[in-house]
């Protein structure tokens, strides 16, 4: 599949009169495909949105490159910045003292859009989501989530084929969150267009990406389909869920399993590999006297594998390759697994 985006040993190192070097992203180099969403994932500081602000154009980088569709961000700018639109957190995307509809008029007018093409896109985009009928009022009276539509709007109006959105439903209503993400859904499968996703919510780019980037510390955790990631952490792991409180001494008969009380129970979670086990895990403790209320098989989510994962950048080491060779077994241990 053809690369829309290509970062290539991307660098991007502040330095300070007093102090030493900040390095906010460190030999960066990944390839993001045409027509995907892609989820850009990381803590606070790690260097994504550096990272989207190398390829927007507005941050020069210390080292390497970034290509949209070819085009190389430094070299060919005008041809560069007419393959992206942008939503970026924390500034301000839109001019707040002009109307919704002179906002679209004017960064469409300025991504080459002109004429009646631009009228008749505006009007589409505004009614999609749902500003027609305050198109003409100032966008610093609109709430926080109408502001973001029409960001979002201006960042479609000249119908870039690839779409950056930094934290596009931060402080967002349910219902305001869910409209955003239906037009994430419908520029990728509707439209064909590649969306890179950054948030720090994990439900959601579990259920929008197609692909996952994890960055820790400026560095490149992993680059993933989602699919594949959550395959890597999805072992044969069971929870047992017991009547009333387990002594210590008979829960420590239950070897590579790790209990937790929930609602006045016990709970134990652990890895089997074979049913038979599983069998004989149940026999033990009726013998034991011991009420099974259930047993379920748990499944891995990407909020989980995004906290260890980090956790392993931060002692310096990682087994995801072993992982992904088969020769590391997932061990639940964080609560909850």
């Amino acid at each position: 599949m053809a690369a829309a985006i290509e970062i290539d040993g991307l660098s991007k190192i502040y330095t300070k009169r007093n102090g030493p070097a900040v390095v906010a992203v460190d030999n960066l180099s990944l390839s993001i495909p045409a027509g995907q969403i892609f989820g850009f994932l990381g803590s606070n500081g790690a260097g994504k949105t550096t990272t989207i602000k190398m390829a927007c154009g507005l941050v020069l980088p210390t080292s390497g490159s970034v290509r949209l569709h070819g085009h190389d961000v430094q070299r060919q700018r005008g041809q560069a910045m007419r393959q992206i639109g942008a939503v970026l957190e924390g500034t301000r995307n839109v001019y707040w003292r002009m109307t919704a509809w002179q906002n679209l008029l004017y960064f469409g007018r300025i991504k080459g859009v002109t004429g009646k093409g631009l009228k008749e896109r505006a009007e589409r985009l505004l009614r999609e989501l749902e500003l027609w009928e305050r198109r003409n009022d100032p966008v610093r009276d609109f709430s926080r989530g109408m502001q973001q539509k029409v960001a979002i709007a201006c960042a479609l109006v000249a119908d870039p084929p690839i779409v950056l959105l930094d934290e596009p439903t931060l402080g967002l209503d349910v219902q305001a969150g869910r409209t955003v993400k239906r037009w994430v859904e419908q520029l990728a499968r509707g439209e064909g267009k590649t969306v890179v996703l950054t948030t720090h919510q994990m439900d959601l780019a579990e259920s929008l990406c197609d692909r996952v980037a994890i960055m820790s510390q400026g560095k490149l955790v992993t680059n993933r389909p989602t699919g594949e990631l959550l395959d890597l952490f999805r072992q044969e792991t069971y929870e047992l869920r017991f009547r009333g409180r387990m002594e210590e001494s008979v829960a420590a008969g239950f070897a590579d399993f790790t209990p937790r009380e929930e609602n006045g129970h016990t709970i134990l979670s652990g890895t089997i590999s074979q049913h038979d086990r599983l069998y004989r895990l149940i026999e033990m403790a009726e013998r034991q006297g011991l009420e099974l209320l259930g047993v379920a098989q748990a499944e891995p989510n990407l909020e989980e594998i995004f906290v260890e994962l980090l956790e392993q950048a931060g002692k310096g080491e990682s087994n995801l390759e072993q992982r992904a060779n088969g020769r590391v077994p997932h061990r639940p241990e964080r609560e909850g697994v």
